[in-house]
């Protein structure tokens, strides 16, 4: 039985909506009886890609059809690439003048000290 991400993979599904959420969901009654999470569980490149538009987006197969999406994407957004997705944000922002000189600062170098944690092993309190 084919997993529901790879579904979604094999016809190019991203958060497009439509006619294909009524086959997905069909296809994950049947596959999504386990509560195991899948092998892309927290991969940020497979749960929160960048879209054809510059932005990230969730697909479909994760957002409809997983039961582990909260848990998966809280994953990924937790280690090093979720703190790029953050400063990608960061620098949206400051481009379409809605973040100030001082807020751009300030978040930037938070997500700096994040990322020095994560990279030194030192657990957040």
């Amino acid at each position: 039985m084919a997993d529901e991400h790879q579904l979604a993979e094999s016809d190019g599904s991203t958060n497009s909506g439509g006619s294909n959420r009524a086959s997905l969901s069909r296809d994950a009654e049947q596959s999504s009886a386990s509560d195991n999470p899948s092998r892309c569980f927290g991969d940020l490149e497979t749960v929160f890609p960048m879209g054809r538009h510059g932005l990230r987006e969730t697909p479909d197969n994760c957002m409809y059809l997983c039961p582990h999406k909260t848990a998966c994407l809280r994953k990924a957004m937790a280690g090093l690439k979720g703190i790029g997705v953050k400063e990608e944000m960061v620098e949206r922002g400051e481009k379409a003048g809605l973040i100030g000189f001082f807020a751009r600062w300030s978040k930037k170098k938070s997500l700096y000290n994040e990322k020095e944690e994560i990279s030194s092993g030192k657990a957040k309190r």
